[in-house]
């Protein structure tokens, strides 16, 4: 998870809300609080391994708001795995939606996603995401913003 992680930070530091030099001195015991997160009661968290090596390929997070709705975090594949013809993020995606619908079947997933990532934002398009014309100001920049998507579940 951290070394998936820390790559995560360098491949696409503007998609997360902390900086790879906060994450590359978090110890142990903070990796495995993030672990332990998607085992909770109402979470959930994914991970595409390849089993020949044990390296980590991707990650896919969610997690019930609290307001009736499921937010989508911690999306990331590998470069080397990403498109529609490997098509591990979006098998990754299946899997969150569906848990999403069982939990809140009349709710939304929704998601934030940083307003100059054009690459995330195609994708969730194509998905049927909608951007809900909210924006939210990006943590780490409070100059720039991340613009609100959700996919009804109904």
């Amino acid at each position: 998870m951290r070394t998936l992680r820390l790559e995560m930070l360098a491949d696409t530091p503007l998609a997360f809300l902390e900086t790879l030099d906060n994450a590359a001195h978090e110890q142990e015991t903070e990796w495995r609080s993030r672990a332990a997160r998607a085992a909770r009661e109402g979470s959930v968290g994914l991970a595409a391994i390849d089993t020949s090596s044990g390296h980590w390929l991707g990650t896919m997070s969610a997690y019930l708001d609290g307001h009736g709705d499921a937010m989508l975090v911690s999306v990331y594949v590998t470069p080397a795995w990403r498109g529609t013809a490997l098509g591990l993020t979006d098998a990754l995606l299946d899997e969150v939606e569906a848990w999403a619908r069982a939990a809140v079947p009349d709710g939304n997933l929704r998601l934030h996603v940083h307003e100059d990532n054009p690459r995330a934002r195609a994708f969730y398009t194509r998905r049927g995401y909608v951007e809900t014309g909210e924006t939210i100001p990006y943590p780490l920049d409070r100059t720039q913003n991340e613009v609100e998507m959700v996919l009804d579940l109904s």
